[in-house]
């Protein structure tokens, strides 16, 4: 399997249901459906934007909820509907002008596997089907919905020497994660 190149990553794409969600969908006696997203996915996402990083979803349903999420968090690039994600992800990156390379994508099922085949960083979460986490050159400890993606989120930003800033500059502390003075 390639060495991924953490320090380019310019682009993370996510599925939804399974990696900002548990996967689990409640649908109501009126027909809507509820989906529960983690708040620590959702302040990771916040950082990642504040260091420069573009976000994006790719997603099977087509969910109300799913756009007010995005919305909340920032994440501009919302493709829903298409179980079919790898065109949408090369229309994306061609749009943005970011090479497949400099794109990491978050997975759990098979439809995540033709994306997560072609990008320099593939990422399966810790409750993925087996056949996602063979592709995949990283999976999280933690579970869809539970913080997976702010996982993520912090090993590229790491990599890339951006996590302390970018939480500094989310929180309005600059200096939050120096070492208290006596």
């Amino acid at each position: 399997m390639r060495e991924p190149g953490l320090k380019v990553i310019k682009l993370l794409v996510m599925d939804v249901d399974g990696v900002l969600t548990r996967g689990e969908i409640a649908i109501l006696s009126d027909g809507t459906e509820l989906r529960l997203f983690n708040s620590q996915d959702g302040v990771g996402l916040m950082v990642a934007h504040r260091a420069g990083l573009q976000t994006a979803i790719i997603s099977g349903k087509t969910t109300e909820a799913v756009r007010k999420r995005a919305e909340e968090v920032r994440i501009t690039h919302v493709v829903m509907g298409t179980f079919s994600k790898l065109q949408p992800l090369l229309d994306l990156c061609e749009r943005l002008g970011i090479s497949l390379q400099e794109t990491a994508y978050i997975g759990d099922d098979v439809p995540d596997i033709p994306p997560m085949k072609q990008v320099g960083f593939a990422v399966a979460v810790a409750n993925a089907v087996d056949e996602v986490k063979r592709v995949a050159h990283y999976i999280t400890e933690r579970r869809g919905g539970e913080g997976a993606v702010r996982e993520a989120i912090e090993l590229v930003l790491r990599a890339q020497g951006k996590w302390e800033q970018a939480v500094g500059e989310f929180i309005g502390d600059r200096e939050w994660h120096l070492p208290v003075k006596e």
